[in-house]
């Protein structure tokens, strides 16, 4: 039988859980160097597995022997249209569900939040020996229904509306890259059902204040018409909020840093025109506040060409 006093352990690496698989359900495809072409609409579905069972309580790495394995699954629904060749349209919609191996609480599962992202290619050049290429992103993300926020080990979201804004630069010499990317994200403040909390002073408010977010990117490889594979450091640094009180349970404006590593690889098919697969595997490495996860995710992609189907009407006419 286990203590109630290993309650507030569970909800936190619950939480941690939950934090980790959200920020990976975002596409691949809004921060590489890859644009859709215009009239082409890439979609397809990602799974993604996410297990530990170390974490952060503040810097403080422990584990909860309670717990078991704690792990996620996340399926995601995601596209790419091209408004015109330096300019794309990108959505998001991820399926989230959490459990633990050894503990009695039970996971809650269900469609987390749309995200939709404006991609923007303003600049592409020659440059030395290779090719250099300047994007602007713009994306937010809003809750797809009226979850519970503030039941945070096994809540499938923040309900924040965040919105964010990334400059990415990538340079290509014959099939070998680098793409460098930065971004800031901007939470609207929370509104709970309790009228009061506690996180470094008793606040008598529904309304949580969330802080921003910062995001950092590197990816490295090699890149053809057939084969991606790369290398990727992703850094994630919370501007704001405070740490996980010894054994207490998390709270929605923790401070929640992470730095992971990982390899992502994609393969298009040339026997069916448009198909191709992705492969990734992420690692946290570095954390407050967060679990060290181990990420697994592959998927199924297929481009359909509104052009061709264009031009194919006109000439029936």
């Amino acid at each position: 039988m286990k203590s109630k006093l290993q309650l507030p352990l569970v909800k936190v690496v619950l939480f941690i859980l939950f934090l980790t698989a959200s920020t990976k359900a975002i596409s691949q495809t809004d921060i590489d160097a890859i644009m859709m072409a215009k009239n082409n609409f890439c979609t397809g579905i990602m799974y993604s597995n996410n297990s530990w069972k170390n974490y952060w309580e503040g810097t403080f790495k422990r584990n909860n022997a309670n717990l078991g394995i704690v792990s996620s699954q996340v399926v995601g629904v995601m596209g790419n249209y091209g408004i015109k060749d330096n300019l794309n349209i990108l959505f998001s919609l991820p399926y989230i569900s959490t459990k633990t191996s050894a503990s009695y609480l039970d996971g809650q599962n269900g469609f987390q939040d749309l995200s939709l992202t404006l991609k923007w290619m303003p600049i592409e050049k020659k440059l030395g020996k290779g090719d250099f290429s300047l994007y602007g992103l713009g994306a937010v993300s809003i809750p797809t229904n009226n979850y519970v926020a503030d039941y945070l080990p096994l809540s499938i979201g923040m309900r924040s509306n965040a919105y964010s804004l990334r400059l990415m630069m990538d340079y290509q010499v014959n099939n070998l890259f680098i793409t460098g990317s930065a971004a800031y994200i901007m939470r609207d403040n929370v509104t709970i059902d309790r009228t009061a909390y506690y996180t470094t002073q008793m606040v008598y408010s529904k309304q949580v204040w969330m802080p921003n977010m910062a995001n950092f990117n590197i990816r490295a490889g090699y890149r053809s018409s057939k084969w991606i594979a790369e290398g990727v450091l992703d850094i994630i640094q919370t501007n704001g909020g405070f740490d996980i009180r010894k054994n207490d349970m998390p709270f929605l404006s923790n401070q929640m840093n992470a730095t992971r590593v990982g390899s992502n690889i994609k393969y298009t098919f040339s026997s069916i025109e448009g198909l191709s697969l992705i492969g990734n595997a992420m690692f946290t490495v570095a954390g407050r506040n967060m679990g060290q996860t181990t990420s697994l995710s592959a998927g199924v992609f297929y481009i359909l060409d509104f052009t061709k189907k264009k031009k194919v009407a006109e000439e029936k006419k």
